[in-house]
């Protein structure tokens, strides 16, 4: 039996939507409350599980500023927690991390041994889960990914697809830049990431995953805009702004494209996202 940690979000609903996970447990806060990790951590034991895929997270960035402690219970305490039960139990654990772990100083594309400096609360919260589920050892996989949209809940990309049929112009940041990343192609990337550490423990490791392309917010939004346009839409006209121009509580880091060579090598495609634009409009 798999257990996917989460309910509602949307890799959660993505692995839901899957042919092959019937059998599989969705655990929501109800069932498994990552607000207390050992509670969470003795349920999971119970179940006796073949797979772990952690799906679920502290995701609100600007909230995190304020909530610390409670992002860090979500983002690296219950993680550990739950590590540590696959761990005993010598099962693969997948792990979703975030760019958010690194600085945002452009350079070359991230890799995975990339010192990590995190800008913001949430960063810090799941850099710490990194290390927290690292140290814990086992068949354990964490995959880094960035700017997730589907067609669940919410996301940029419908956002976007929104507004753009309700405005006449709208106003995108076009100095941040980093790959997005599909949800369901996200977890089909979780399912074979742990078929091949039930194989294959001595893949246990970090892993960066994306879509193919790495291009700024406007860009995903003209993107958007233009998928409207050719399904006879009108649609807005996009506007480019700077960083400075929409500030946040919380910075967000201006370079996060990421270098997915290694996930790769394992026959695991990162496929076009702008392919995946149509499922979202």
């Amino acid at each position: 039996m798999w257990v996917v940690v989460g309910q509602s979000g949307q890799l959660a609903q993505s692995l839901a939507g899957r042919s092959d996970m019937g059998k599989a447990q969705f655990m929501g806060r109800t069932q498994l409350d990552l607000a207390n990790p050992e509670q969470a951590a003795a349920r999971l034991r119970e179940l006796q599980p073949n797979v772990v895929i952690n799906a679920a997270a502290w995701t609100a960035v600007d909230q995190a500023e304020k909530d610390l402690d409670q992002a860090r219970v979500l983002n690296a305490d219950a993680p550990a927690a739950l590590a540590r039960v696959c761990r005993d139990l010598d099962i693969p654990f997948v792990h979703v991390s975030t760019d958010y772990v690194f600085s945002g100083e452009e350079g070359p594309a991230w890799k995975e041994d990339d010192p990590i400096a995190p800008v913001n609360a949430y960063g810090q919260t799941k850099a710490e889960g990194e290390a927290a589920v690292m140290s814990v050892g086992g068949r354990v996989a964490i995959l880094r990914t960035s700017w997730v949209f589907s067609p669940f809940g919410n996301n940029f990309v419908k956002t976007m697809a929104r507004l753009g049929k309700e405005r006449d112009e709208v106003r995108v940041v076009a100095d941040q830049v980093g790959r997005p990343t599909y949800a369901p192609d996200l977890a089909e990337a979780c399912v074979r990431m742990a078929d091949l550490l039930q194989k294959s423990p001595e893949l246990a490791g970090i892993y960066h995953y994306a879509n193919s392309e790495h291009v700024s917010w406007a860009d995903v939004a003209q993107a958007t805009f233009d998928e409207l346009t050719s399904r006879g839409v009108k649609s807005a006209r996009m506007v480019p702004i700077t960083t400075a121009d929409y500030p946040t509580p919380a910075k967000r880091p201006a370079w996060s494209t990421f270098d997915t060579s290694k996930i790769e090598a394992l026959g695991i495609e990162t496929p076009d996202w702008r392919a995946r634009i149509g499922a979202c409009v």
